[in-house]
């Protein structure tokens, strides 16, 4: 009997010794040793983030402010911004989205020419005309070429092309297809938010930096769909 005593006493310490050491974990789904120092300095805040706020400063970081992101030059990059805000527990009812479309950029160019001799010899010609000309550039495939003027519109292109037709070998290029433009607008957003924002890396780089821009009236009703919890703030 005693024999048996002793036997279960020297188990029960193994067993003791197994939880605190946490090769029990997996098994028991408790961590025996989260009093011990390694595992309790793994939870605690990075000190030198810290920071006391005074009253004050709480209250400018809750004010109300708009914040606005972009401009976006593909629907992709601005589905990446959402995604970004959507991971801070934002909804889709906290932001507004500007779209529109950059236009195409035309040019009169040269046409593409067959030597370094010959693009030396254009440029004198061009100069001695008194015309101003740049390289081209951003079109591998299309130089060495000289570019005269960008427009607007494939009409004024061909416009100016007809202006010049007295000079041979001229063209009209297109140098940029139309873009979209988005725009991400979050127009109650707060002080609190700007920070969340600028120290996730995450958020910075799918959003780029905020601007400060000015609320439509009819958006001031979103406020708090923007509150984020003061404890971020204490946490910075």
């Amino acid at each position: 009997m005693l024999r048996t005593l002793v036997a279960l006493l020297l188990l029960a310490n193994a067993l003791f010794f197994a939880w605190t050491q946490g090769w029990l974990d997996p098994v028991i789904g408790t961590h025996g040793h989260s009093g011990r120092e390694p595992h309790r300095m793994q939870l605690e805040q990075q000190r030198e983030r810290l920071s006391i706020l005074s009253p004050q400063a709480v209250t400018a970081l809750q004010q109300p402010v708009c914040l606005e992101f972009g401009p976006f030059g593909s629907d992709e990059a601005l589905r990446g911004a959402k995604a970004a805000l959507e991971r801070l527990n934002l909804t889709p009812a906290a932001w507004q989205v500007d779209s529109s479309e950059q236009p195409a950029v035309w040019a009169v160019a040269t046409a593409k020419l067959d030597s370094r001799e010959q693009l030396s010899r254009r440029e004198e010609a061009l100069k001695r005309l008194k015309i101003d000309y740049e390289p081209l550039t951003g079109k591998p495939d299309e130089q060495p070429s000289l570019l005269l003027s960008r427009h607007a519109s494939e009409a004024a292109a061909r416009a100016a092309l007809e202006a010049r037709r007295p000079l041979r070998d001229l063209r009209v290029l297109q140098l940029q297809p139309p873009q979209p433009r988005h725009l991400l607008r979050l127009a109650s957003a707060n002080g609190l938010l700007a920070r969340q924002i600028t120290d996730s890396r995450d958020a910075s780089k799918a959003l780029g930096t905020a601007k400060t821009c000015i609320a439509p009236a009819a958006s001031a009703a979103n406020g708090a769909a923007t509150a984020v919890p003061a404890a971020s703030a204490a946490s910075r």
